[in-house]
Parts: structure tokens; C-alpha cells; sequence
């Protein structure tokens, strides 16, 4: 019973992801994730502390 249950909920999530992508104007996760990524980067970036000068000192 649990193979036949597990199916068909995963089928009826398919078509009903199917039907909201087609239907509705549903935002692009990757994009979404990529534009996180590059903005989190770029504040780690300015917020790194400087690097040390062992040659000098």
C-alpha cells in the first residue's frame, strides 16, 4: 500500500505543479537563487577583513 500511495501523491504533486507552472506566472527559482548568491557574494567581499602583511612587519 505504501509504493501505490507514495505514487500517486507524487503524481497528483507532478500535475498539479504542471497545471499552476502553465497557468500561473510562477517565479524562476534558479534565477531567484543565482541573484542571492552573487549579492551575498559581493557583501561577504566588502566585508572581508584585510590580509595581514607578514613580509613587511
Amino acid at each position: 500500500m505504501g509504493i501505490v500511495r507514495t505514487g500517486f501523491n507524487f503524481m497528483l504533486g507532478t500535475f498539479f505543479g504542471i497545471y499552476i507552472a502553465q497557468n500561473y506566472n510562477v517565479p524562476n527559482i534558479q534565477k531567484m537563487a543565482n541573484t542571492g548568491m552573487a549579492i551575498a557574494k559581493s557583501i561577504e567581499e566588502s566585508n572581508r577583513k584585510p590580509k595581514k602583511r607578514d613580509a613587511e612587519d
